[in-house]
């Protein structure tokens, strides 16, 4: 369950960055402490949470196309960069992963989620 300042900050994050918000209003409600569009020299990470002593780096998808090998490298960087747990997150119905590509990122420790839009 949710305080109130987390519903808050939920709200105002939605607000300024639209699905990657979502995305890390859900962290934050779960206790989760984010920061959004984190830089790296990788370029910046969409959403940066830690609680305790797990790190997440999260990046999500949103367009309608299948995700590649090359669109999944740079997480892998930052999230090594970082000494991080790296998760995908697929938003809506658009974005695809193919069978070789989630079998691939399963075996390197990536999580993998599917968010349907609001």
């Amino acid at each position: 369950m949710a305080t109130a300042r987390q519903r808050f900050l939920s709200r105002v994050l939605i607000r300024k960055y639209g699905e990657v918000g979502v995305v890390a209003s859900r962290y934050l409600e779960a206790g989760y402490a984010v920061r959004v569009m984190h830089p790296t020299r990788y370029g910046p990470v969409h959403v940066f949470a830690q609680r305790g002593g797990e790190r997440l780096v999260i990046e999500v998808f949103k367009e309608s196309r299948e995700v590649g090998q090359s669109d999944v490298e740079p997480l892998l960087k930052k999230a090594e960069l970082l000494r991080s747990r790296p998760v995908l997150v697929l938003y809506g119905d658009g974005p695809r992963l193919g069978d070789g590509l989630y079998r691939e990122l399963r075996e390197r420790g990536v999580k993998i989620r599917r968010i349907r839009a609001q």
